[in-house]
């Protein structure tokens, strides 16, 4: 090959690789483009999906509604406290039955607490005027020269723990105390949202749905206590690891067993062919 040809051959490959990479940067501009617009859709599938879940539909019953931020207000105080309770199932299940019964006695429907505190009102007039009509002189003309931390010596104070669930068949007394402690923590949210509804039928809703939802929260957190996976095993790993404990223990390691295959003959007896 002359110069000549030789030159002409080196324009050509050059003007090859320059089209070659033209090219590429050609298809990579491409895909680059085509790549933007696929994030650029899934960025705005993803947004609009966050959009949806901050804020929902609401549900057509404001109890619901009110309801469900009550829940997410308590439900994690509840969890992380029954989970504390591992010792045995009666602690747990002690401390689930006072949680709910503490929640009826103080979602009592409102027209019974008037009804209560009406009657109540009416006892204590009648004790007053009773009192007032036959009382004992001789207990009138008593006086009592203690003081007053003499008077509050003599009065044991009642341990409202021991009040707490009264009723309940439970005796798990580790469980009733955590419970207590616990309810101490959310009675005020739970009072707070039940008494914005005045609606009869929110009212109804909010308490059943509380109920339920509380005792199925319950149910889970069990589960998810008792959900454990034990590691799969074998004979072999059995018997290497019992072998490995009893050295480790400083034990000698058990014999091999016999397993009946003869010995073969020695040296001694085979130059004498025995």
């Amino acid at each position: 090959m002359n110069p000549k040809e030789e030159k002409v051959l080196r324009s050509n490959i050059r003007q090859l690789i320059k089209h070659v990479k033209q090219k590429r940067l050609d298809e990579e501009k491409e895909l680059r483009t085509i790549i933007r617009s696929l994030i650029s859709h899934e960025t705005k599938l993803i947004n609009e999906k966050q959009i949806a879940g901050v804020d929902p539909t609401p549900n057509k019953s404001t109890g619901i509604n009110v309801l469900e931020d009550l829940l997410k207000k308590i439900i994690p105080v509840l969890e992380d406290d029954y989970k504390l309770l591992t010792t045995n199932i009666e602690q747990r299940t002690s401390f689930r039955s006072h949680i709910v019964k503490a929640i009826v006695d103080t979602l009592t429907p409102v027209e019974t607490n008037n009804e209560a505190g009406e009657a109540e009102a009416e006892i204590d007039a009648l004790d007053e005027e009773v009192e007032i009509d036959i009382g004992d002189e001789e207990d009138e003309k008593f006086i009592d020269i203690r003081t007053d931390a003499e008077k509050s010596a003599d009065e044991e104070p009642e341990d409202p723990k021991e009040t707490f669930g009264t009723g309940l068949e439970s005796e798990d007394e580790t469980g009733r105390n955590m419970a207590y402690s616990t309810f101490k923590k959310i009675e005020s949210a739970i009072i707070d949202s039940y008494e914005l509804l005045s609606n009869t039928e929110d009212q109804e809703l909010f308490y059943d749905y509380l109920i339920a939802n509380t005792k199925l929260y319950f149910d889970k957190f069990e589960t998810e206590l008792s959900d454990t996976v034990s590691e799969p095993s074998n004979q072999a790993y059995d018997t290497a690891r019992a072998e490995e404990d009893a050295v480790d223990a400083g034990a000698p390691p058990e014999p091999e067993a016999d397993l009946g295959v003869p010995e073969g003959p020695t040296p001694d007896e085979i130059e004498f062919g025995l």
